[in-house]
C-alpha cells in the first residue's frame, strides 16, 4: 500500500512524474512476486473529486503475468495523451483513472484451492456514499469463517460467496456503514445540512472503531489492508503476530508491505528506517494525511510464523538471510553422522532455489569443522611440520558443486499417466560427472520436505544417475507433521510424508488401536468449545523417534530401481528456535497451534483422514 501525502504536482516537480505512486506500487508488487503467481490486483482512490466523477479504481487479472497485465491496462488509458497532458499533474488528477493519492496492490497465492478472477484481491464493496465504499485485500486465512458467516447472516446479511475474503469484506463493510451512520447523526446534532454533512462524514471516519468492532470475531493469521472511498487507508496485523507487515513513513509517503526488503529496495532505505507492525496493531492514515499507529486488539501471543523465515519470504532480508544460513550451519553434526565423518569423500550441494542460503550456512559449518580438524592434525604432529605435511593437511577442503538444476516444468497438457510421470521426473537435471561414482557421498539440502512428491518423482531418480556411494537429503526445517491454517497451502494431514510415515509405522507394528483411539479422542474434543480443545493428533508421533520416521520416509520415497543408500536428515526443533529465536510460530512441526481455531481444525483434519482414507484402506 502507498499513501501519497503531497499533491500530485509535488511529485511531478520533484521526481519528474505524477505517476510516482503508481510506479512505486508496480515495483513493490514485482518485488513481492514470490508471494503469489496465480493472480494480481490493484486499487486506487482519488481524493477531492466532485459528484459525477469516478474516485475509486480497480484492476485484476489471473496468471503468472498478471502484474504486467494490470499495469498495461492502466497505461493504455494514457496512450492518447500528448506529452503536455502527461506532464500536467493537475490535468491527471482531474481527468485520469488511477491518478490518485491512495494505492493498494495484492498478489494471490491460493490457500484454499479456489480459483478464478472473483477470488483475486482486492475486493470492492460499492455505495453511493464515498465513505461507505470499501476496498479490501490481505494476506490471511481465517479458521472460523463458518462462525462469522453464521453471525452476519443472523443479522440479515446475505454474502454472495462463502470465502474468508468476502465474508470479511461484508462484515467490515457493515461496521463501516454503522460508523458512517454514527457520524451522520453526530453531524445532524451539530446542525449541519446537505453536503456539509457529507464533508463532515468524510473528515471524521474512524477506522479504528471499524477494526475494533470487526476483527475480534476472526481467528487466524492475517494482515488486512483497506481503502475507503473517502480516503481512509489502514493495515492491521493479527493479535498473535502470525503474518508479517512492515511500514515506512516520511513527509511524502506512507507505505506498507509484507516484507521489509520490498520497502528498502523501492524507496532506497536502510533496515532501521522501517518498522514492523506489532501483534494486534494497525496503521491508519486519515483522509487528511494524518498517520496513526493504534493497538486495536490486545496481543494474544508471540507466534510469528517461522515458515515465513524458512521459505515463504524472500531471502534478501538482512535477518532472514542470517537465519537461513544459521539453519544450515546447525546441521553439521547430524550430517557428519550420516556420512560417517567422511568429509573428504563427500560432495555438498542444494536443491534450487530457496535452499541456497541454508546451503551457504551448511558449507560455513563444515569449513569451520575442517579448519578445526586441520589445527588438531598440525598440533598432533608435536613438531614443526614439513612442507609436504602442511600441503597435505591444508589441501583438505569442503567439496561443493552445483549438482541439481531446475528446469521449466512440463505441465499437464499430456494427460496419459506414464507419460506425465516420465516428464515429472525431468523437472530437475544434474551436472554430470560432478562426483566420483561409488566413492563420493552426495549431500543435498532443501529448505523443507513437505509431501515428498518431487523427491520421489524427480530428485532422487535424477541424483541417482551420478551413482553416489550414499545419498543424504537434508531439510533445513524440522519434519512437517501438521497442517497449517493461517495462510500457507498445507491443510490436509494425509498430504504430509511425515504423517503418512507415522501411520504406516503404526500399521506395520499392529498399533491400529492408537489410530482408532486418537480418532475417538478427536471426535470427543470437537464436541467441546474450541477454547477448551487440545490437539490430540500430537500423540500419534510419541510412539516413534525422528530416526524411525526418517527411515520409514526413505522406504516410502525410494523410487523403484534405486538401490543407492539414502538417509534423511532434518533440522531439530531446538535448532529451529536457535536459528530463528524471534519467530516462535512452529505449529507445522510441533502441533502447538496459537489459536483455538487451529487446534479445532487439526482435530477435524484427523477425523476427516480416518473417515475418508483410513477406514477405506482397512476395508480394502
Amino acid at each position: 500500500m502507498i499513501r501519497l501525502l503531497k499533491p500530485l504536482e509535488y511529485y511531478q516537480q520533484k521526481y519528474g512524474t505524477w505517476m510516482y505512486g503508481l510506479n512505486k506500487l508496480y515495483l513493490m508488487m514485482e518485488k513481492q512476486h514470490n508471494r503469489g503467481q496465480e493472480g494480481a490486483g490493484m486499487a486506487c482512490v482519488k481524493l477531492h473529486t466532485q459528484p459525477g466523477n469516478e474516485y475509486m479504481f480497480r484492476e485484476k487479472a489471473e496468471g503468472a503475468n498478471a502484474i504486467t497485465e494490470i499495469f498495461r491496462t492502466v497505461q493504455e488509458g494514457f496512450i492518447n495523451l500528448d506529452e503536455g497532458q502527461l506532464a500536467d499533474a493537475h490535468f491527471a488528477d482531474k481527468n485520469l483513472s488511477f491518478a490518485g493519492q491512495l494505492y493498494m496492490g495484492h498478489l494471490r497465492y491460493s490457500t484454499t484451492g479456489k480459483s478464478g478472477l472473483k477470488y483475486v484481491h482486492p475486493f470492492l464493496r460499492r455505495n453511493n456514499w464515498k465513505a461507505k465504499n470499501l476496498c479490501l485485500c490481505g494476506n490471511f486465512n481465517m479458521t472460523n469463517i463458518d462462525e462469522v458467516f453464521d453471525k452476519i447472516t443472523a443479522q440479515g446479511q446475505c454474502p454472495r460467496i462463502f470465502s474468508d475474503s468476502y465474508i470479511m469484506l461484508e462484515w467490515m463493510g457493515h461496521r463501516l456503514d454503522r460508523e458512517v451512520e454514527r457520524i451522520f447523526q453526530e453531524a445532524q446534532a451539530k446542525g449541519l445540512h446537505g453536503t456539509d454533512i457529507t464533508d463532515y462524514i468524510d473528515n471524521h471516519v474512524n477506522m479504528g472503531n471499524v477494526l475494533r468492532t470487526t476483527m475480534p470475531d476472526f481467528d487466524g493469521g492475517y494482515v488486512v489492508c483497506g481503502l475507503t472511498g473517502s480516503g481512509e487507508m489502514f493495515s492491521m496485523r493479527d493479535p498473535w503476530g502470525i503474518r508479517p507487515a512492515f511500514y515506512y513513513q516520511n513527509d511524502e509517503i506512507v507505505a506498507v508491505a509484507s516484507e521489509r526488503p520490498v520497502l528498502q529496495t523501492t524507496f532506497d532505505l536502510q533496515c532501521d528506517d522501517i518498522r514492523e507492525l506489532k501483534p494486534g496493531e494497525a496503521i491508519m492514515v486519515t483522509k487528511n494525511g494524518e498517520c496513526l499507529i493504534q493497538q486495536v486488539l490486545a496481543p494474544k501471543g508471540d507466534s510469528a510464523c517461522s515458515f515465513e523465515r524458512i521459505y515463504f519470504s524472500r531471502g534478501s532480508d538482512r535477518d532472514i538471510y542470517g537465519e537461513r544460513r544459521k539453519l544450515g550451519e546447525l546441521l553439521l553434526k547430524p550430517i557428519l553422522k550420516a556420512i560417517g565423518n567422511e568429509v573428504e569423500n563427500t560432495v555438498f550441494s542444494f536443491i534450487p532455489n530457496t535452499a541456497e542460503v541454508a546451503y551457504y550456512g551448511m558449507l560455513r559449518g563444515f569449513k569451520k569443522y575442517l579448519n578445526e580438524q586441520k589445527v588438531k592434525a598440525i598440533e598432533n604432529l608435536n613438531r614443526i611440520p614439513s612442507h609436504e605435511e602442511l600441503v597435505r593437511i591444508l589441501n583438505q577442503y569442503v567439496r561443493s558443486e552445483k549438482i541439481a538444476w531446475k528446469d521449466i516444468k512440463l505441465r499437464t497438457f499430456i494427460t496419459e499417466g506414464n507419460s506425465r510421470n516420465d516428464l515429472a521426473s525431468h523437472v530437475y537435471d544434474i551436472t554430470y560427472e560432478s562426483l566420483r561414482p561409488g566413492i563420493d557421498n552426495l549431500v543435498v539440502i532443501d529448505d523443507s520436505i513437505v509431501r515428498g512428491t518431487t523427491l520421489k518423482e524427480s530428485i532422487i531418480k535424477i541424483l541417482d544417475r551420478l551413482k553416489p556411494k550414499k545419498m543424504v537429503i537434508v531439510s533445513s526445517s524440522p519434519q512437517i507433521r501438521y497442517p497449517d491454517y493461517y495462510g500457507i497451502d498445507m491443510a490436509r494431514l494425509e498430504e504430509f510424508i511425515a504423517f503418512r510415515a507415522c501411520i504406516e509405522l503404526l500399521k506395520k507394528r499392529g498399533m491400529h488401536g492408537v489410530i482408532e483411539e486418537t480418532y475417538r479422542q478427536c471426535v470427543a474434543e470437537l464436541k467441546k468449545p474450541k477454547e477448551e480443545m487440545s490437539c490430540c493428533v500430537k500423540q500419534l508421533y510419541k510412539h516413534f523417534s525422528v530416526d524411525e520416521l526418517n527411515r520409514q520416509m526413505v522406504e516410502m520415497l525410494r523410487p523403484m530401481g534405486v538401490t543407492t543408500p539414502i538417509e534423511l536428515v532434518f533440522q531439530s526443533i531446538e535448532g529451529l528456535h536457535e536459528a530463528i529465536p524471534n519467530h516462535k510460530g512452529d505449529w507445522y512441526f510441533t502441533g502447538d497451534y496459537p489459536t483455538p481455531g487451529g487446534v479445532k481444525l487439526a482435530n477435524q483434519a484427523f477425523v476427516n483422514y480416518v473417515e475418508k482414507c483410513y477406514l477405506y484402506e482397512q476395508k480394502f
